[in-house]
């Protein structure tokens, strides 16, 4: 599918995906807040689980998530979407929401499967700000992560969120920006009616990018000094040396999110890294990656190439971690 933003919109427009049949869990959170998880029991216990975290302003009816979960469906795994906080039918209770360096969700849901399917191997995918989520915290945990994770994914990472947000407040992509500001906005005004001082009403009104609302609601709100500091603490890239789990890095050099050049920092990152795998192919759009012959019979290309990572993952008989 030609050029980066088609593709990149064609799952919004376009696809229809097939129901899945899912079931929402709530579970609590330590801090008396709590996360909705849609599971897809697609086998027994012990089959392989595939934990997914969707990107920003994503849900449960998002194409890629349902994509996703209909291709660990196939393959005969179980699969459990972690919805982001607000994300979901219902606002959160507290006044922090998510955001693209939060890792602490992932950790306790992570724990939560791991305790509910203790004989199952672990798969973690996640897409774009679930995919930045996610390589920080492994980065975060190094070697220390479970030997029964056999492996990640992370799909159009925005690897650097400060180059991330410039790059689409240029052009056709400040379309995307505005759609993400339309939601955000409205979800702080929301919040605001229960936590007054949540942020300045000034400056939400005012906010016209998606750096101008991170300043003035994203970081005050989770206790960074501002959005320069959320993103330099946050961004994903300074975590891709300590990776140690095996993880596969498919990105579009096309991607409207992000700057070419930011992948050749990634490339270098993965120089001395054995355990990223990656896959930057050169069109794709961000979260795309539409092929095929017929309009009306396209490929998904993304969700088939993490399957077909996993699937090798699973039949390793390495461990991939601990082993080195």
């Amino acid at each position: 599918m030609p050029g980066p933003h088609i593709p990149t919109l064609w799952g919004k427009l376009v696809r229809r995906p097939a129901p899945l049949p899912t079931r929402t869990v709530r579970v609590e959170t330590p801090d008396g807040d709590f996360l909705d998880l849609v599971r897809l029991d697609a086998a027994g216990l012990g089959a392989p689980h595939l934990l997914l975290l969707h990107g920003l302003e994503g849900t449960p009816r998002s194409h890629y998530a349902q994509g996703i979960l209909g291709e660990a469906r196939r393959r005969g795994w179980n699969a459990t979407l972690l919805v982001f906080r607000s994300c979901g039918a219902e606002m959160n209770r507290l006044r922090r929401s998510y955001h693209s360096g939060e890792t602490g969700d992932l950790q306790f849901v992570f724990d939560h499967i791991a305790r509910e399917h203790p004989r199952s191997p672990l798969l973690l995918a996640g897409v774009s700000l679930g995919a930045n989520v996610l390589l920080k915290w492994l980065g975060e945990r190094g070697r220390a992560v479970p030997a029964r994770l056999r492996g990640a994914a992370a799909v159009s990472t925005p690897f650097d969120l400060a180059r991330s947000v410039r790059h689409i407040d240029r052009g056709f992509a400040r379309l995307y920006q505005w759609h993400f500001l339309r939601t955000l906005r409205g979800k702080a005004v929301a919040k605001m009616a229960r936590f007054p001082d949540l942020a300045d009403p000034v400056r939400l009104r005012a906010a016209r990018t998606l750096y101008e609302f991170d300043d003035a609601v994203t970081a005050p709100v989770h206790g960074f000094r501002g959005a320069d500091d959320y993103y330099a603490r946050s961004s994903s890239l300074a975590f891709l040396e300590t990776i140690a789990a095996p993880t596969l890095l498919l990105s579009a050099v096309d991607d409207p999110f992000l700057p070419a050049e930011v992948l050749d920092d990634v490339r270098r990152a993965a120089r001395v890294n054995p355990a990223l795998n990656l896959e930057f192919v050169a069109r794709g759009g961000h979260v795309g990656f539409v092929s095929g012959r017929l309009p009306w019979r396209p490929f998904y290309y993304a969700e088939w190439r993490l399957g077909e990572f996993f699937t090798a993952r699973l039949s390793s008989p390495a461990d991939p971690i601990h082993s080195r």
